[in-house]
């Protein structure tokens, strides 16, 4: 039972540095395309398609931890599984509507890239990445559900140092793409949060 769960959390581990390996590819089109050409567009498509493959992965690997927890870290939250499972229902409450609001705004850039499409509007007014903000804390959120203190610890670790490296690259390649057009609106909105000013105006 223990080389299970060491194998489940290995793979899990695999599978979230391919993960976000596929995505960070998905948001430079513009860099790639300097060495792929317009095929680059299309790639980005296929990488965001394989990102929320692995996703899919990463999300029933976490679910095993349920029949194949790692003993020396099968953790709880808390004692009563139904308070872990409530705050992750609180959690989703908050971020779900923010990551849905995002794709909308971005339309079908949020699978798509378009060398056509101009910058966003809606919630991208507060915050330049709304989609991630949305997304991460749900890694969160199911290890909560699992009522795991250690996943919970993992994923919160995890978004900790993936998130800065996926805006660095994005950002990187939409300042290519938009220039300083695309520096303004750095300044005066936040990556992540609303920048105060932003939100008096």
């Amino acid at each position: 039972m223990s080389v299970i769960a060491w194998s489940n959390f290995l793979i899990l581990n695999i599978v979230t540095v391919f993960c976000w390996y596929f995505y960070i590819l998905s948001v430079q089109p513009v860099t790639r395309s300097e060495k792929h050409g317009e095929q680059a567009w299309t790639m980005a498509k296929r990488h965001r398609i394989i990102t929320g493959v692995f996703m899919g992965v990463m999300t029933v690997n976490m679910i095993l931890w349920l029949w194949f927890p790692i003993p020396e870290l099968a953790w709880s939250v808390h004692s009563i599984w139904l308070f872990s499972i409530l705050i992750g229902i609180i959690l989703a409450m908050i971020f779900t509507p923010i990551w849905i609001k995002g794709a909308i705004d971005a339309g079908k850039e949020a699978m798509e890239p378009s060398q056509s499409t101009e910058m966003f509007g809606g919630i991208y007014n507060y915050i330049r990445h709304p989609q991630t903000v949305g997304e991460m804390p749900w890694f969160v959120i199911i290890a909560l559900f699992m009522n795991s203190l250690f996943l919970t610890i993992w994923a919160i670790i995890m978004i900790i140092i993936v998130t800065p490296i996926i805006i660095h690259y994005e950002e990187k390649d939409l300042i290519k793409r938009f220039g300083d057009e695309y520096r303004e609106y750095q300044r005066r909105t936040g990556a992540v949060i609303p920048k105060l000013k932003k939100l008096k105006d």
